[in-house]
């Protein structure tokens, strides 16, 4: 009974990034986040972990709906259901600018290719994780207008 218990109330799913709180919800039924180690579909009831994760989606199930999120980067965390994602940035897939993520995305494929013409390794680093975060916000705001 404690445990049907347990489900029936959902976890509790908190986002925050260095600008604030992003995203803050009780009861939800599962969040599937993208680890560097793989994805994890986290519901009531679930082990502790920690993990860092990935840049790209997460999605959050609550009352039969879902809502995506473009997390980058950062470290998740679940104990006694509660996931708190610490992130270097996210957003909801209603708050993404979609024209800045394609300029965002324009900038660093030049920053990419300006740092393969010298050679500069550490450039070519961040211009590849400025492009997988450009990339994850268009991925991510696709899915709210239907792609």
């Amino acid at each position: 009974m404690a445990d049907e218990e347990t489900n029936s109330r959902g976890i509790a799913v908190k986002i925050v990034t260095p600008e604030g709180q992003v995203y803050d919800q009780d009861q939800v039924e599962i969040a599937v986040i993208n680890t560097q180690g793989g994805q994890l579909g986290i519901m009531a009831g679930h082990e502790p972990i920690l993990a860092a994760m990935a840049i790209d989606e997460m999605l959050v199930k609550k009352d039969q709906q879902e809502k995506s999120l473009a997390v980058n980067g950062g470290v998740a965390e679940f104990s006694n259901n509660l996931l708190t994602v610490i992130a270097d940035s996210a957003e909801t897939a209603d708050n993404i600018d979609v024209n800045r993520a394609e300029s965002a995305k324009e900038r660093a494929q030049l920053r990419l290719g300006h740092a393969q013409e010298v050679k500069n390794q550490h450039e070519m680093d961040m211009a590849r994780v400025a492009l997988m975060r450009a990339v994850n916000r268009i991925h991510v705001a696709s899915i709210r207008s239907g792609r």
